[in-house]
């Protein structure tokens, strides 16, 4: 039925095809007709694989064929006489258990007795011996008599006691415990389960009440089901152990998943259903979380876990998304609040031992988790016990008993869970605010500070001031992120480089700023070991420091320790082998130490995983890359490519950073400038071409003739004295054959390049390098306009433009750094609330953005949607998933918080509470003179009834008794 490419687009696509032609309707009228065991059962699987993973069009076709088509009145009845007539064979089944487990508690009681009192107990013993044999009998019989029953139900069941003669009494009553009616019943539910699975409200509604003449509530019938399955009616609640065995604890975890199914999304009436309905229901997933459950537990821990692990659950969807107490105060009226406390615990306790053990494979539930799950239980229950709440917190010795290690048993595994258990507060579509507390996924813990400090400093708000949009959009790395560093913390040797990358990047930066003060100070150095340039002074020096520096490495602080023994190696290797192989080693030392960088880099960012095109695009990985470049260029070219190393102060200063961005940031207003600045010069060259070519005359420094003729061997020279000491030649002086004076304007280009270059640099403008004119002269009056123009129109106006640009985008950017540190210490990330608004409130705002509203918070969220399956999905979660789908952030909270709305809210609500209270002492006034008032009429009208009678006896009655008085 799967495709193996295509597993969930197929198994959706063939359920749509398989409802299209009628799949549904055949499995409504299967369920509704036949009187054939097999034939239903096979038609209930039919219908769980039609929905399964949740299809919700399938969910909406039953819908349609059951309200729309009035089948569900018979279609639900079949459903309810199923459940009835298991809990019928449930308790007749309990019956004959019962009676096996009173010989074999008779049995080891005997057992015990006979140990103390051999001889005088032994015909007592014998007696027992005699009884228990007869009750073997008489529940071997009873089997046998119900098997014959079942046969004449459903002759299918041919098979069924012919081997019961030749099996033993366990055996029998197991067979007889899971007879067919009681195991139809875990299809039933599972099929009922994926019916609401996905939180579908309208189908949660229906199977609770249908609007027919005669409704069926499966909701309180499949609660029932389970009371009766796990022996309350007969009256053994807290002997768990003797009804839920490992034949039925598959049957009891499906109905707690089912009944958790109906709950939530949330689904309040379900909720108010299950918490209010008459049977201990409540008291029975109670019991299963507190309770342990022997001797099942024993040899089959996982399966307790997993019932403990469903039964809070269950507890939770019954108070998802309430904004009363209603529930929980039921919850907590019928159980001691620190029995959960012992209990995550025990759990916790377990887990620890299973992990020495390792016992734990496959997809087995860990105790950690169902303590986890517990813990949540408890947090949120605390919220309406104090008791609770107080036992709760590490260190307190509430709820211990007479435990051992209080500190180090409970107080380790309330850390555990409190570090391990976050709380948001989302938003929901009628802009109500609801508080969601959950476990942290475990691949949370790989996310690396550095990405916390990038992710906190550089996010941006929007038009709306919000953060939570460019949050977003970053959470898809971050979670590639901790995917990648899980992966490699399985390489030990690479997770440690990568560890230290901010300890390479110091160490590169470093021998980057040694290698070019090496070179600065002793280049050209000569390599013939020649030490002589050394005086025995300082020779013997610095073989003294380096000693010192030596000896004082462990005990200097770290970077000055390294920094002045590094220094000091460096100069003694300098002047002892010299510069080129103290060079060779120190770049040899670089490149192998950026080689470490850019693998460690790469084990932080998973560089490689994104693909090709992701590569070329990280610029910090191409930065990185050219840094390990140059220093292969440096180490096998020339000495000189160190240099460009120094440019990585611009990317470990931020404030160089902003120096920077001051110029790239508005680059086109500023080339823009520039652009008018050139067109300016050209028409000014035009001018000067055209009218004052004689005076644009330079005086200008022509080179000796003879260094003419040795320009080109100094140039080939030119690398034989950077590695050697040249002598320093005097040339010759020439005489020169002019005056030093030359035309620079003949041409409109010369003229061009004359008025950029002299007319840029030069304070006063282009007029500072022409001739001098006489007031004589025609055209004085034009070149003193024209000398004055290029000065205020160029050098005052233009050039000032692109510096004041320059100024304020440098202003700008230091404001914006300083309004940007204001904004995180004192605004919430999450919802924009500043501090101010938590002044005089219950909550700090420290507190509000540690606990309440926690960015990480958030992003573990997130993380929990995207790793948890969508059918396990709580009401809140699908509500998240379903807004994450489309994109919509109106689910993170804007302005609000819960602590300021019940704060702002408690005035209100104590003037609600004494309006209340004044009312119902008015109605209790009022319902007491009600009351006096009936007696008043009651009196009165007892009153005329005897004046009736009275009047009825006659007239002398009354003279007889005048005289008396």
């Amino acid at each position: 039925m799967l495709d193996s490419d295509k597993p969930g687009s197929s198994m959706v696509e063939i359920q749509c095809l398989l409802d299209n032609v009628g799949a549904s309707e055949l499995v409504i009228d299967l369920i509704v007709n036949t009187k054939n065991d097999r034939v239903f059962e096979e038609s209930i699987l039919l219908g769980i694989a039609l929905l399964q993973n949740g299809n919700t069009q399938i969910q909406n076709s039953f819908y349609n064929q059951l309200y729309k088509q009035k089948k569900s009145e018979r279609f639900f009845k079949v459903f309810y006489d199923r459940m009835r007539l298991a809990q019928q064979e449930i308790r007749a089944t309990v019956s004959v258990n019962m009676f096996e487990l009173s010989c074999r508690k008779r049995d080891d009681d005997s057992d015990v007795s006979s140990i103390r009192f051999k001889k005088g107990k032994a015909v007592g013993l014998h007696m027992r011996e005699d009884m228990r044999g007869q009750l073997k009998e008489a529940s071997s019989v009873t089997s046998k008599a119900f098997c014959a029953f079942r046969k004449e139900l459903d002759p299918d069941l041919e098979g069924l006691g012919q081997n019961s003669e030749a099996i033993g009494t366990e055996e029998i009553l197991e067979e007889t415990q899971m007879s067919p009616a009681i195991t139809i019943m875990k299809p039933i539910l599972r099929y009922l389960q994926l019916l609401c699975e996905n939180h579908n409200l309208d189908l949660q509604n229906f199977l609770r009440n249908q609007n027919n003449k005669t409704n069926y509530n499966l909701v309180c019938e499949t609660l029932q089901f389970l009371d009766c399955i796990c022996g309350s009616t007969t009256g053994g609640l807290g002997l768990l152990g003797l009804y839920i065995n490992e034949s039925n604890v598959d049957l009891v975890r499906q109905t707690l998943e089912t009944i958790t199914e109906y709950c939530q999304g949330p689904c309040h009436e379900n909720q108010t259903c299950i918490a209010k309905h008459e049977s201990n229901g409540i008291d029975i997933i109670i019991a299963l979380i507190v309770n342990s459950i022997n001797p099942l537990g024993k040899h089959r821990l996982d399966l307790v876990l997993e019932l403990k692990n469903n039964a809070s659950k269950l507890l939770l969807a019954i108070m998802e998304s309430r904004h009363d107490s209603e529930n929980a105060e039921k919850i907590l009226y019928k159980m001691r609040p620190t029995e959960l406390v012992d209990v995550m615990k025990e759990a916790y306790a377990q887990g620890l031992e299973s992990e020495v053990d390792e016992d734990s494979v496959g997809d087995q539930i860990k105790p950690k988790d169902v303590g986890h799950n517990i813990y949540i239980l408890a947090h949120q229950l605390a919220r309406h016990s104090k008791i609770l709440q107080q036992s709760l917190r590490p260190g307190s010795v509430l709820g211990l008993g007479s435990g051992v290690d209080p500190d180090n048993e409970k107080d380790d595994a309330l850390h555990y869970y409190a570090n391990h258990t976050a709380q948001i507060e989302i938003v929901r579509h009628d802009r109500t605010m609801e508080q969601i507390v959950f476990p942290v996924p475990n691949i949370c813990e790989y996310l690396t500070e550095e990405s916390k400090v990038r992710v906190f400093t550089t996010t941006e708000r929007d038009d709306q001031g919000s953060k939570v949009n460019d949050f977003f959009q970053q959470f898809e790395n971050l979670y590639n992120e901790m995917r990648w560093q899980k992966k490699i913390r399985k390489n030990k040797a690479l997770f440690w480089f990568s560890r230290q990358i901010s300890l390479w990047g110091s160490i590169s930066f470093y021998l980057a700023c040694l290698l070019n003060i090496s070179v600065a100070v002793f280049y050209p150095f000569g390599d013939d070991g020649d030490e002589g340039t050394l005086s025995p002074f300082w020779n013997i020096l610095l073989w003294v420091a380096l000693g010192v520096f030596t000896a004082l490495l462990p005990v200097l602080p770290k970077p000055w320790g390294i920094l002045f023994f590094l220094v000091s190696l460096i100069l003694r290797a300098i002047y002892t082998m010299g510069l080129g192989p103290a060079l060779l080693l120190l770049g040899t030392v670089n490149l192998f130490n950026k080689i470490v960088f850019l693998v460690s880099f790469v084990g932080n960012q998973g560089t490689f995983t994104r693909g090709y095109k992701a590569v070329v695009m990280d610029m910090l990985f191409i930065y990185h890359l050219s840094y390990a470049i140059i220093c292969v260029l440096g180490l096998f070219v020339h000495e000189f490519f160190y240099s460009f190393l120094l440019f990585d102060l611009v990317i470990r200063e931020e404030t160089l950073l902003n120096v920077i961005k001051s110029v790239t940031r508005n680059g086109r207003s500023i080339i823009l400038t520039a652009v008018l600045a050139i067109f300016l010069v050209y028409f000014f060259s035009i001018i000067g071409f055209l009218f004052l070519k004689d005076d644009f005359r330079m005086e200008v420094d022509r080179l000796p003739a003879s260094a003419k003729g040795d320009l080109l061997s100094n140039t080939k020279a030119s690398d034989s004295c950077m590695k050697d000491n040249c002598p320093v030649s005097s040339p010759k002086s020439v005489p020169d054959e002019d005056d030093g004076i030359e035309r620079v304007c003949d041409t409109l280009l010369m003229c061009i390049i004359t008025v950029l270059n002299q007319g840029l640099r030069n304070g006063g403008g282009v007029g500072d390098i022409l001739r001098r004119p006489s007031k004589e002269e025609p055209l004085f009056a034009a070149r003193v306009v024209y000398d004055l123009l290029f000065f205020f129109v160029v050098i005052i106006i233009v050039l000032n433009l692109i510096f004041g640009v320059i100024i304020d985008t440098f202003a700008d950017l230091r404001s914006e750094k300083q309004r940007k540190e204001e904004i995180l210490k004192t605004t919430c990330f999450i919802c924009g609330l500043e501090r101010d608004k938590f002044d005089n409130k219950t909550v700090s705002f420290e507190e509000h953005i540690k606990s309440e509203h926690s960015m990480w918070h958030y992003l573990y969220f997130l993380v929990l949607v995207r790793v948890k399956d969508p059918t396990e999905y709580t009401g809140p979660e699908s509500y998240v998933a379903q807004m994450i789908r489309e994109k919509n952030l109106e689910w993170f909270p804007r302005m609000r918080a819960m602590s300021l709305v019940s704060s702002e809210g408690d005035n209100e609500q104590n003037e609600m509470r004494c309006l209340q209270e004044k009312l119902d002492s008015t109605v209790t006034l009022v319902a007491q003179l009600s009351g006096q008032l009936a007696e008043l009429k009651e009196q009165m009208t007892e009153q005329r009834k005897n004046k009736q009678r009275l009047g009825f006896l006659g007239p002398p009655q009354p003279n007889h008794h005048i005289p008396a008085h």
